[in-house]
């Protein structure tokens, strides 16, 4: 007897896969993990530079005052929020609560809400 054989794709249309909501949400804590490392020595620099000397630090106040640097620390602030929020979920994955597949989509989107919700919330109070 021959054995079936699947037809599998030549390639990849990334347009047309669908990744699920868990997975979505893992693939942006690491994209925001590796975000927040690179950024983390530039972030150290600038705090430095701003507590050297007061003409320092009203140079740093004169930067962050512009609305695309204030934009970029919006940015900053999501990617901590939402690596925090997914790190203690993947943290309770670990100790294997959460893992069935309705509870994984519910705390998947939980993520997603509460750190954005928590960006805006903080971001409105430091815009």
């Amino acid at each position: 007897m021959q054995a079936m054989q699947k037809k599998r794709p030549k390639h990849l249309d990334l347009g047309k896969i669908r990744l699920p909501l868990p997975g979505i949400v893992s693939i942006l804590h690491r994209i925001s993990g590796v975000g927040l490392f690179f950024t983390l020595p530039f972030i150290i620099y600038l705090l430095g530079g701003s507590l050297s000397s007061a003409e320092a630090f009203e140079t740093y106040r004169t930067v962050i005052a512009h609305p695309l640097v204030k934009l970029i620390l919006l940015g900053l602030l999501w990617a901590y929020m939402h690596h925090f929020c997914a790190g203690l979920r993947f943290l309770a994955l670990d100790f294997h609560k959460g893992l069935e597949l309705q509870t994984a989509r519910s705390t998947a989107r939980t993520v997603i809400i509460v750190s954005l919700a928590l960006t805006v919330i903080i971001g409105g109070m430091l815009w």
